[in-house]
């Protein structure tokens, strides 16, 4: 046998590479390979992410950067650091008001209107599948319906035409007609009232859903555990089972506190008497569309994000705590 022969026979085999394991893989190796299993699910999730990144991260980051520019859309930005953040809460009154009008209207309307979805859903859902359909149809119109703000125009009308004021000097209770909307005593608490009505819908459909979808057997075992009465089983059985149904809904009321105004310009006119109920989002449309100054309206527009991004964290650690 020659030398070349004896040398392939006492060549050493090379071993098969063995896949590695989870355990011995670091994080980022183990994305990526979880990322080329599930590549199909990231194409079909594709035009989402990108409709989100361009019409929701990206103005978010412009408005971030242009918050510290000087811009009018006919100039370039021109930078100034902080001086609009100064100026909203050191050489602006009327922000303070619109600040101190929002923060009334978000942490009234807001609360109320989560709280009042939920037990409204929950005695609901005791009806019968006929009955419940039929008040949930009722209780979600105000969602669906535009112009729904247009029942309270007519029912609180400064005139004796108006149905609150016939009713009232039909009882003696007044002699002239009252105007509701131009009159800063009833203003604040017709539109917080208004707010609350109108804002039941989305709230109140997604926990209708969530108490639905709660498994009838766990209230059976929580009973054998030792739950004793009905709020125990809400709080130990129903809401754990509905977090993503609780947060969901109290994105909304957040969203739906914080952007209030539509409906007092609509009502009250632009600006209210007295700027007894102007916002931030008032503050916020005055600055771009009236008055174009648009490095501050990014300024104002930053800090209301900044307002519901810490009120959803705040919100988040609160039902967290659901159920325990």
């Amino acid at each position: 046998m020659s030398d070349t022969a004896v040398k392939k026979s006492t060549k050493p085999e090379k071993k098969k590479k063995q896949p590695v394991s989870r355990k011995e893989m670091t994080r980022w190796q183990y994305t990526k390979s979880e990322m080329k299993r599930t590549k199909a699910g990231y194409f079909m999730i594709a035009p989402f992410m990108i409709m989100f990144l361009v019409f929701t991260v990206v103005p978010v980051v412009l408005s971030l950067l242009l918050s510290f520019t000087s811009f009018n859309m006919f100039q370039l930005p021109k930078w100034v650091g902080f001086d609009n953040f100064v100026r909203m809460f050191l050489d602006d009154d009327l922000f303070i008001t619109a600040f101190k009008n929002t923060m009334i209207f978000a942490l009234t309307t807001g609360p109320a209107s989560f709280l009042l979805s939920f037990i409204l859903a929950w005695f609901i859902n005791e009806l019968s599948p006929k009955a419940r359909a039929l008040v949930t149809f009722i209780f979600y119109a105000p969602g669906i319906s535009g112009g729904a703000h247009t029942i309270f125009a007519l029912v609180f009308r400064g005139d004796i035409y108006g149905f609150a004021n016939g009713w009232l000097m039909k009882l003696g209770i007044i002699s002239e007609p009252i105007l509701f909307f131009q009159n800063e005593t009833y203003i604040v608490p017709l539109m917080i009232f208004i707010s609350i009505w109108t804002s039941l819908g989305i709230s109140f459909l997604s926990f209708i859903a969530g108490l639905q979808g709660v498994d009838r057997a766990q209230y059976e075992a929580g009973a054998v555990d030792g739950i004793k009465n009905r709020w125990q089983e809400v709080w130990f059985v129903t809401l754990p089972n509905m977090k993503s149904m609780l947060m969901f809904g109290a994105v909304m009321s957040i969203t739906n506190a914080f952007g209030f105004g539509a409906i007092v310009t609509l009502l009250c006119g632009t600006p209210s008497v007295n700027y007894c109920a102007w916002t931030l989002n008032h503050h916020l449309t005055e600055y771009m569309s009236t008055r174009f100054e648009f490095g501050y309206a990014s300024a104002i527009a930053f800090f209301m994000f900044i307002l519901m991004f810490a009120s959803n964290r705040l919100v988040n650690k609160i039902l967290a705590k659901v159920g325990q």
